[in-house]
């Protein structure tokens, strides 16, 4: 998302340069911290901090349970359905292709072949992206190698449903710009290549207070209402861009481009104006 966002920001007139690693201090009026962990190294925040506007720089850890307000303990004490993640955002997929071997990342077919090694294995799940996480009638039909994995969360399932469908309110913010979309879809994990449908809504006020309290300059929340109550299901920090394809997307290339626009412009919103 942020490519997008920078083609607006040089179509106003400003200079956009792109940092990889902190051995390089570039001067600047602002610099976005967008380092695609779901743990940001210190030093990254340290190197931004040399700034004089540093976006981000107190988001260091968005993992589930760092953030997640309803894990759910081996030890039970919830009887109702559970969703079963990845602790680490995007399924943990960052994180993997930075342990990748030379042979997966020179023979795609070396990755394809670990990863039903893994599946293979069973001992936990393998989540290749956020679509492989798993919902259960109760905590009782988790496997039990499961509930005790580092690299496995298990939370409360608690959907948004309306008329049969599942929804997720994918709030995207940038300084005082943000927009928010409503998806729907058949499957409980709601996915964009899974909606039929897509609406624009005003953000809740419970979610404007999970971004407040997440320090988050920029990024992406999704969540849903369930019972007037804001859940948060993720936070992005580094948030990825819809392609339209069709109808896939239930949204135009136009209204795309006027929502990033419209984001893009929250930059200014640091300058006083």
């Amino acid at each position: 998302m942020v490519d997008h966002l920078a083609r607006y920001w040089r179509a106003d007139g400003h200079e956009v340069v792109y940092l990889f690693g902190t051995r390089r201090f570039v001067p600047a009026d602002l610099v976005l911290v967008h380092v695609n962990l779901s743990v940001v190294p210190k030093s990254y925040l340290e190197f931004a901090a040399r700034y004089p506007i540093a976006l981000n720089r107190h988001v260091r850890d968005i993992r589930k349970r760092a953030i997640s307000r309803h894990l759910v303990r081996p030890e039970g004490g919830w009887g109702g359905p559970v969703v079963v993640k990845s602790n680490l955002n995007y399924a943990g997929e960052p994180e993997r292709r930075m342990r990748r071997t030379w042979l997966e990342r020179r023979w795609p077919l070396a990755h394809r072949a670990r990863r039903r090694i893994d599946r293979a294995r069973g001992d936990a799940p393998v989540f290749w992206e956020s679509g492989d996480y798993a919902v259960f009638d109760s905590l009782d039909a988790v496997p039990a190698a499961w509930l005790v994995h580092p690299e496995v969360v298990v939370e409360k399932f608690r959907p948004e449903v309306e008329e049969g469908l599942y929804h997720c309110r994918v709030f995207q913010f940038l300084g005082d710009r943000s927009t928010c979309t409503r998806l729907a879809s058949p499957h409980p994990i709601v996915k964009m290549d899974r909606t039929v449908g897509a609406e624009a809504i005003e953000p809740d006020s419970g979610i404007l207070e999970w971004r407040e309290r997440l320090r988050m300059d920029y990024g992406k929340l999704d969540y849903g209402v369930v019972d007037g109550e804001v859940v948060l299901f993720d936070a992005n920090k580094t948030t990825g861009a819809a392609i339209p394809q069709g109808d896939s997307t239930h949204m135009s290339r136009q209204r795309l481009e006027s929502q990033r626009r419209h984001r893009a412009e929250g930059l200014y919103a640091y300058f006083g104006g």
